[in-house]
């Protein structure tokens, strides 16, 4: 089976980004590191998929992503849209900022990611509790799966 969360074939790389991060990097992560923000653990660089993020919870699944000025281009907006679709159909919630609004407003962009990590903790909360709704009717976790991609409703 292949690996899904940092893939060792990007190890060096994620280690390059970890030690020459951006500015804005930088600064997000002197208030994301240490659960300073809704005492949730961040990572940084964190493999998922084919991609590295810039910052990842796995706890609730929440990703924060930095877009310098190279994502303004229309190719790299469409790669970015490629892999937030990636991410979301994978159950990962992706918020994101341009490296400005960390200058110039990081207690709001540390708001909004306070804000994205309590909705993305209630949505798991009904997640779960939906899925063991749904295991005490017998089905299993992959049926929940393919109930949830084909929007099927709970029944039980």
């Amino acid at each position: 089976m292949t690996e899904f969360f940092n893939r060792s074939e990007q190890t060096e790389r994620r280690r390059e980004l970890r030690n020459q991060p951006a500015p804005a990097e930088v600064l997000l992560w002197s208030v994301l590191k240490g659960r300073q923000i809704c005492g949730v653990k961040f990572r940084r660089q964190f493999g998922v998929g084919a991609y590295i993020l810039d910052f990842y919870c796995p706890s609730l699944r929440l990703c924060v992503e930095l877009d310098g000025d190279s994502h303004f281009q229309p190719t790299a907006r469409a790669k970015d849209a490629v892999r937030d679709q990636f991410l979301e159909r994978n159950g990962i919630c992706v918020v994101r900022f341009l490296n400005v609004d960390v200058y110039e407003n990081l207690e709001g962009v540390c708001e909004a990611i306070a804000r994205a990590a309590r909705e993305q903790q209630a949505n798991m909360d009904i997640g779960l509790q939906s899925r063991r709704k749904i295991r005490g009717t017998g089905n299993s976790v992959r049926d929940l799966r393919r109930q949830e991609a084909d929007g099927a409703e709970d029944v039980g």
